[in-house]
């Protein structure tokens, strides 16, 4: 009895692995995405077949970015909750279009391709998707492969100019905001100075 007990537990373990790593083949991939940020003048267009691995560059975002396991889940699961360490630099988001039994549905991801030391994406837990559906989300650390995919898409070669960076815009808030109180304190200490003289003149 104990080892009937024993591998029938093992059986449906067994079951439960399989069916989770055969739902991202299950699942239904996008039909069509497009990718807005730093550098792009306009919503830029990624065509091609969703599921048919990176054999199109709307499949190689798919299968290089990790949109299957940041929406369905995977495992083991390669996503994690925690941004990876290094340099960012600017952030571009992908609206993915994906159709599914109650309609097409919009997940967006966020997509750092010029990250140290390897480009990331992530998308937000709990997007909604196909009425009842959550996208499971999370970080997903690529190669350089991604890289070369949105490059490929219509991404510069390199970090735009005029990104800064992309990972510390507070910097840039905080300078600013240090620049116009420089300004203003001089302003008013000129001003203080050339009213000196006329209250001592009625004096």
């Amino acid at each position: 009895m104990r080892r009937l007990l024993v591998f029938a537990a093992f059986a449906a373990f067994a079951a439960f692995a399989a069916l989770a790593a055969t739902a991202p083949a299950a699942a239904k991939g996008p039909s069509t995405a497009s990718i807005t940020g730093p550098g792009l003048g306009h919503r830029l267009p990624v065509k091609g077949e969703g599921e048919s691995g990176t054999g199109t560059p709307l499949g190689s975002l798919v299968q290089l970015g990790g949109f299957f396991p940041q929406v369905f889940q995977q495992i083991p699961d390669p996503t994690t909750k925690t941004q990876p360490t290094g340099e960012l630099g600017p952030r571009y988001q992908i609206a993915y279009r994906v159709p599914g039994p109650t309609g097409t549905s919009t997940i967006v991801q966020d997509v750092y391709p010029y990250a140290k030391p390897s480009p990331a994406t992530y998308v937000r837990p709990g997007q909604r998707f196909w009425s009842g559906n959550r996208t499971h989300g999370g970080w997903f650390v690529s190669s350089a492969e991604l890289k070369t995919a949105l490059v490929e898409a219509g991404l510069p070669e390199s970090p735009p100019a005029s990104s800064g960076g992309g990972s510390f815009p507070w910097a840039w808030t905080g300078a600013g905001a240090f620049a116009a109180v420089l300004l203003l304190l001089l302003a008013l200490r000129r001003r203080g100075a050339t009213r000196l003289p006329a209250l001592r003149s009625t004096a």
